[in-house]
């Protein structure tokens, strides 16, 4: 099984950025056999919304509201993700989790809280 811990929310100034981690530990045929990796988040009353989600291959998909600010990538190992975010704004407060897919099934990291103050 595939374990996932995220780091690096927190509090910033509307305008500002933070870089978000998201490392992968588990078997190696655990790791190896994760496809696409991505981001969400949930902001207090609202559902949980796709941010950013990057295949195998490499290739990615941005939410509407985010695309040209944050950028969404992984290392070769597959065994981390990250998440640049600039230009935050105050509407980009949410948890932000990560979530993997292994052999078809879907793992969810904890979540990292990012608040943007305007």
């Amino acid at each position: 099984q595939v374990q996932l811990v995220e780091s690096g929310g927190g509090l910033v100034q509307a305008g500002g950025s933070l870089r978000l981690s998201c490392a992968a530990s588990g078997s190696a045929l655990s790791i190896f056999r994760i496809n696409d990796m991505g981001w969400y988040r949930q902001a207090p009353g609202k559902q949980r919304e796709l941010v950013a989600v990057i295949s195998r291959s490499g290739s990615t998909n941005y939410a509407d509201s985010v695309k040209g600010r944050f950028t969404i990538s992984r290392d070769n190992s597959k065994t981390s993700l990250y998440l640049q975010m600039n230009s935050l704004k105050p509407e980009d407060t949410a948890v932000y989790y990560c979530k993997v897919e292994v052999s078809r099934n879907d793992i969810w990291g904890q979540g990292t809280q990012v608040t943007v103050s305007s």
